[in-house]
């Protein structure tokens, strides 16, 4: 079973209000969870956040991995740190071979002949 530590939408319209919990994967955003972390309000204009640290450690250590926006709060608060990104390498193509020059010029002499 995957778990995830995600965020929860709760609240009215156009005031989103957020509980930080830990879930299995292919359960729904707002479905059942397995427990609730903390809260998450962005409408106040300091970011109000309280979070239960000591499960937080817990889970994580158990191998919950958090999505982006939970990963987010998570360092701002000081529970993570920070990685710095690294963008995946280009998948490459094998080298084409290529026909030698001389070859092509006989082709097209032999070609103009006929």
């Amino acid at each position: 079973m995957a778990v995830k530590i995600r965020l929860t939408r709760m609240g009215d319209k156009k005031s989103p209000f957020y509980r930080v919990v830990v879930a299995d994967s292919r359960c729904a955003r707002n479905g059942k969870y397995i427990e609730n972390l903390g809260t998450y309000n962005p409408m106040v204009s300091k970011d109000q956040t309280k979070l239960n640290k000591e499960r937080i450690d817990y889970w994580l250590k158990t191998g919950a991995e958090p999505t982006e926006t939970a990963k987010e709060l998570l360092v701002k608060e000081g529970l993570m740190e920070k990685k710095a990104y690294r963008a995946p390498k280009p998948k490459q193509m094998p080298p084409q071979k290529k026909e030698a020059p001389q070859e092509e010029a006989k082709e097209e002499n032999a070609e103009q002949a006929e």
